[in-house]
């Protein structure tokens, strides 16, 4: 039925685009907007406004902030579902994990028909599962946390939706240091987003004195996200802001472009230095919370949780250091990269590798002086988060300079499956299983010992992933010059399209 509607939508006009799957490679038919191809034009080459890709982006930002809002609103009521649930720390850790598992499963589904279909009527549909079974997953009763688990799972359907697709319409907007600008202000809404979902999370159940409130918030907002999405973002055309006009189209196969990507390096090796990230931020993000709470009751300054609820202080505290230790990250890590590439064309995987390196030491001793002085915890996390969040935007932006505008969306989608699967997919549940390994007794002193024993795996695997990005800086040349130098081979490009196939030589569609 979805082909047959798509293989209907490609005689309508741009003017219709959003059911067209090939809008961004179709000139318009008629009308003043006809000519976006010819010469110096009033309408950009991407056939988007520079009003309305303005606006797109902050709705697109708006949507991830969102996400990852949703994505820790649980981390910030967790030590209320276990109590709710009565369930140790292993089973705490399923609740991200089978989020991750399936976010990750999907998005090569996701990232496959970002390729070659519409991608904003993907992301309407995509948002609005995700806000529904969110809801849903609000009014899980006591005796029931496989179903919370399930619909958790449920979520990852609508981000994965999401999350392939947004950073490709911003590279089919804005080319060059716009283009690293657009995704700085994009990836600021990861560590924003995340930060307002501990405090939102844990604010609103403190306040409802229900944890299941908690996760009724960011639905409503997804509601929204879904109306703007439909009646102010326009589909760009994809690579027409970077591409000379087109001539000739190939259909491709996924295989190919999996074949393509593996061999490219510098995608290769920062996709495992994200890996990572991956795994030191999925760890951080469920366990630092309740890591803190039990330190302070370890150490006497907080009270054990009293009639299944506990203090949300922490959760509010530590949502507020990822909110701005976040901002302060990708601003300092797009400024530093901006000024090192005067210097050295390989400063972006150089920056990367320094964010990782630099944040191992600081989040060592964050938990090991836990149970000595929780100011000093608080300021090595926020020394520790600040380097960590530096590679947001810059693996972004790499990965959209070494791969072709055509294949953006697998690629997109086979990073996240590498990042999570190897990453954070499994290290909250990782974490809280050695947590539960190494406890003797159901003390406050092992219940904190063994947690902080656990999360201290994550200093060395930052100090891994700045090896990967430093070994992705003696590819990255290499690659970039690759990609530009294909624009004058004659030899056509396999260029991913559904319906009818138009052909473009190799110089029409690569950077």
């Amino acid at each position: 039925m979805y082909a047959s509607i798509m293989s209907r939508a490609e005689t309508m006009s741009d003017t219709v685009p959003f059911f067209s799957d090939d809008s961004e490679t179709e000139p318009q038919e008629d009308g003043g907007s006809s000519t976006v191809a010819q010469g110096p034009q009033e309408e950009q080459p991407s056939g988007v406004s520079k009003v309305r890709a303005l606006l797109t982006v902050f709705i697109l930002c708006y949507i991830n902030l969102l996400n990852y809002m949703d994505r820790f609103t649980v981390a910030g009521v967790l030590p209320d579902i276990e109590n709710y649930f009565q369930i140790d720390d292993g089973k705490s850790g399923l609740l991200q994990t089978v989020f991750i598992c399936s976010y990750m499963f999907l998005a090569p589904l996701f990232g496959y028909l970002g390729d070659r279909y519409n991608r904003k009527l993907i992301m309407s549909c995509g948002i609005t599962f995700w806000s529904l079974v969110t809801l849903a997953s609000s009014y899980t009763p006591r005796d029931y946390f496989w179903l919370l688990l399930l619909t958790r799972g449920l979520v990852g359907v609508g981000e994965a939706s999401y999350s392939t697709i947004a950073p490709t319409i911003i590279a089919d907007l804005y080319v060059k240091e716009k283009r690293t600008n657009m995704l700085s202000i994009f990836y600021f809404a990861i560590p924003v987003g995340s930060g307002l979902g501990y405090i939102v999370g844990s604010q609103v159940g403190r306040i409802a004195n229900d944890w299941h409130s908690a996760l009724r918030v960011t639905p409503a907002l997804g509601l929204v996200a879904v109306v703007l999405l439909i009646f102010v973002v326009q589909e760009p055309k994809r690579g027409a802001i970077e591409a000379r006009p087109e001539h000739q189209l190939h259909r491709t196969s996924w295989m190919t472009d999996l074949q393509v990507l593996s061999g490219n390096c510098s995608f290769v090796l920062s996709t495992l230095g994200f890996t990572a990230v991956a795994f030191v931020t999925g760890s951080l993000a469920l366990w630092a919370p309740t890591f803190l709470l039990r330190a302070t009751i370890f150490s006497g300054v907080k009270a054990p949780c009293v009639d299944g609820h506990c203090s949300t202080t922490d959760s509010l505290i530590f949502g507020s250091i990822t909110c701005v230790t976040g901002v302060l990250g990708v601003a300092s890590g797009v400024l530093v990269s901006r000024h090192l590439r005067k210097v050295t064309p390989r400063a972006d995987p150089l920056v990367c590798a320094a964010g990782l390196l630099m944040s191992a030491p600081f989040l060592y001793l964050a938990i090991v002086f836990a149970e000595t002085s929780i100011v000093a915890t608080y300021v090595f996390i926020f020394l520790g988060e600040t380097f960590l969040s530096m590679n947001w935007a810059i693996v972004a932006d790499i990965l959209l300079y070494v791969v072709v505008p055509t294949r953006r969306s697998t690629a997109e989608a086979l990073q996240i499956v590498i990042s999570h699967l190897l990453g954070d997919a499994g290290s909250p549940y990782v974490i809280g299983v050695v947590s539960d390994s190494l406890r003797r007794t159901d003390s406050y002193l092992w219940q904190f010992r063994s947690l902080q024993l656990s999360l201290l795996l994550c200093a060395f695997v930052a100090v891994i992933g700045g090896a990967f990005f430093l070994a992705t800086a003696l590819f990255i040349e290499r690659d970039r010059h690759r990609a530009e130098k294909t624009c004058t081979d004659d030899e056509p490009i396999v260029v991913p399209q559904s319906g009818r196939s138009t052909s473009v030589p190799v110089s029409s569609v690569l950077i």
